[in-house]
């Protein structure tokens, strides 16, 4: 639908909606001279801010504000964009929409149709796209790292990399099969061709490893409460999110399902996890929870194996992602070696718990932010390697099979920047942008 109404004009609010002391109306396409003309008298100097009276097409003042053009084009959508910077009431804000709205061949923009335009229009790769996303979504400062360096093209500039490495690869085979009988045609060409490819080859395998992380970052990293019942799982979840999340009981089995909470700690997104306390049980409401807390535990990133301070030790699989904690503290027991003592009703041991968790994330994280945050991209790197692992280990020693496997690897990294079959991706992705972006 978009593509056909690729040479409209459009507006939306790009701020946020409601009331704020500014709200930004961007405008992008081919009648932006003219409503800049109409609605404020001028056009300004572009990425100059002009302060003009906008008015509607009788005359009548709307209000008073900064006006932005951006010539095509250098614009965020590569047409001409003016932005109206007024006060960001829900009068002033319904007003300027209408009265734009009503100009000729001027419409209300689509869900993330600004930046779609960008991307057709090349200022934008299908990762950087993705990576825009990810910073108006992010929520923490690790979420915020990793989404600017894919939307300032990390990403789109190391696949462009790897690309050209195997593009001379595939050329120096071409050279070797077109003009092998020609004297000007030296050298092991096949030789060269693989051992750029195995170069793209070790690059490419180095980046499908972040994936992991980079996922986690996107997503969140898992850290589960585990433990017998009565443990105070709930009541460390509560006091970790510091709301009332979970129902706090003495009586054993309250917790029957998994909840969850959504942190940021010291930067890094966490999802916290509140399980069923795990034992034998006949309830088969609660044997299911049971089973869900432990499936939790196995897959966890950290788990919080908690254990009453006057009960005894309880052992927690996973153990290699184990962090014991040892609750209750303010009642008579003994701290078991390796364990954090906390007691939710004194404070104690609370914020270093907290470091403790901190800390261990930390530790699964290279430092670097992740080149490949989505599915899609590892689906794409690892075809890619798939298809130069056929090559370098192949001993046909037939060019034009070698070749193939490459341009393979080729097709693969140009899904990746959304250069071939992405229309299905693009409709997904943009759909999930606000109006005015």
């Amino acid at each position: 639908m978009m593509a056909q109404l690729a040479h409209t004009t459009i507006v939306a609010l790009s701020s946020a909606p409601g009331k704020a002391g500014v709200g930004v109306v961007r405008v992008s396409g081919p009648r932006v001279r003219f409503v800049l003309e109409t609605v404020a008298g001028l056009i300004p100097q572009p990425r100059v801010a002009t302060l003009r009276q906008l008015v509607d097409a009788d005359g009548e003042a709307i209000d008073r504000a900064l006006v932005l053009f951006f010539a095509a084009p250098a614009s965020f959508t590569g047409e001409d964009v003016a932005e109206f910077h007024v006060h960001g009431s829900r009068a002033i804000l319904a007003r300027m929409l209408a009265v734009l709205t009503a100009l000729p061949d001027v419409r209300l923009a689509e869900a993330g149709e600004f930046t779609r335009r960008a991307f057709e229009a090349g200022k934008l790769d299908l990762a950087a796209v993705e990576g825009l996303a990810d910073l108006i979504d992010s929520e923490t400062e690790w979420q915020r790292q990793q989404a600017l360096r894919q939307m300032d093209g990390a990403l789109g500039t190391l696949t462009l990399a790897w690309r050209a490495t195997l593009i001379e690869a595939m050329s120096l085979l071409a050279a070797e099969l077109d003009f092998s009988d020609e004297g000007d045609v030296s050298g092991p060409l096949q030789q060269q061709a693989l051992d750029l490819a195995t170069d793209a080859l070790a690059s490419l395998k180095s980046a499908l490893g972040s994936f992991a992380m980079g996922e986690r970052i996107r997503e969140g990293f898992v850290v589960v409460l585990a433990g017998p019942p009565n443990a105070g799982k709930s009541s460390l979840l509560n006091a970790l999110a510091r709301r009332d999340v979970a129902i706090v009981s003495p009586i054993a089995g309250t917790t029957r399902d998994t909840l969850e909470v959504r942190l940021d700690l010291a930067g890094i997104p966490v999802i916290l996890i509140d399980t069923a306390g795990l034992r034998d049980s006949d309830d088969p409401i609660e044997a299911e929870g049971v089973r869900r807390a432990r499936a939790l535990v196995e897959r966890a990133d950290l788990v919080l194996g908690l254990r009453s301070i006057d009960s005894d030790p309880y052992r927690i699989e996973n153990e290699a992602n184990l962090l014991a904690v040892a609750t209750k503290s303010d009642l008579a027991g003994e701290v078991l070696p390796g364990e954090r003592a906390i007691s939710i009703k004194t404070g104690e041991g609370l914020a270093e718990l907290l470091a403790d968790i901190v800390g261990r994330i930390q530790g699964l994280s290279s430092g670097e932010p992740a080149l490949l945050t989505r599915e899609r991209h590892r689906i794409a790197v690892a075809d890619a390697i798939a298809a130069l692992e056929r090559a370098v280990t192949a001993r046909h020693g037939q060019g034009e099979l070698l070749a193939e496997d490459i341009r393979m690897a080729v097709v693969a990294l140009e899904r990746l920047v959304g250069r071939i079959d992405v229309e299905d991706v693009l409709d997904r992705l943009f759909a999930g942008f606000c109006i005015g972006k």
